[in-house]
């Protein structure tokens, strides 16, 4: 685990938390983006705990240098602002969730283990925030977008689920399938379109005009 913030209390707090729980071991700090993309070079953590409002370098372009890299750890993006501006620039960067400061301890954690497992997590207040991004776009054209293309109509069906944040066993619940079926098609979907996770599934969603905030 490797945490960024350029505020030192907020980070040795952050390094204590993590340091409580057995199963996570932070291998370095970093005090901004510059010192994070270095430190995640040398200490190749799992897990990047990064803020966004930093000296030198910010913590958007950071993520962004961070996952550009081969097998790349997975972002977790922390802030003090349900309404950051850098939020649907940050998940478009790479990162894997977002998440507020003022968060509970053990709902930090959860997410960090989310985040490690390959997941992608999001706020309420972040998810908010796509839908306003994408609800002042104008509609995608008729004959759809062509990003999807390669999608068999499940696979679109399915992605559409996602976007919503349907979890694969409310996918298959809701589609009367099994969920290592809905498990096969998501990667497919990862897959033909060169996705990491549900976090870069739900942007590319409403990004094509696949869901439409509201519909």
């Amino acid at each position: 685990m490797l945490v960024v913030d350029d505020k030192e209390l907020v980070r040795t707090g952050f390094v204590k938390l993590l340091e409580s729980d057995p199963e996570v071991r932070v291998v370095g700090e970093a005090s901004d983006g510059l010192e994070a993309v270095e430190a995640a070079a040398r200490t190749r953590p799992d897990v990047v705990l990064m803020d966004i409002r930093m000296p030198n370098l910010d913590g958007l372009e950071a993520t962004r240098r961070i996952c550009a890299k081969a097998d790349p750890p997975r972002v977790l993006v922390l802030t003090t602002y349900d309404l950051d501006e850098y939020v649907f620039e940050a998940l478009k960067a790479g990162a894997g969730g977002f998440l507020l400061k003022d968060a509970p301890a053990d709902q930090l954690l959860a997410a960090i283990r989310v985040i490690a497992a390959g997941e992608a997590l999001l706020a309420p207040a972040v998810t908010r925030r796509l839908i306003e991004e994408f609800a002042r776009r104008p509609a995608p054209p008729p004959e759809g977008p062509p990003e999807l293309a390669e999608l068999t109509p499940r696979e679109r069906q399915i992605l559409g689920l996602m976007a919503r944040g349907l979890s694969n066993a409310e996918i298959a619940s809701e589609l009367v399938l099994s969920e290592s079926t809905i498990k096969s098609h998501v990667g497919s979907i990862f897959m033909k379109l060169g996705l990491r996770d549900r976090v870069q599934a739900v942007v590319l969603a409403y990004e094509t005009g696949l869901v439409r905030p509201g519909g």
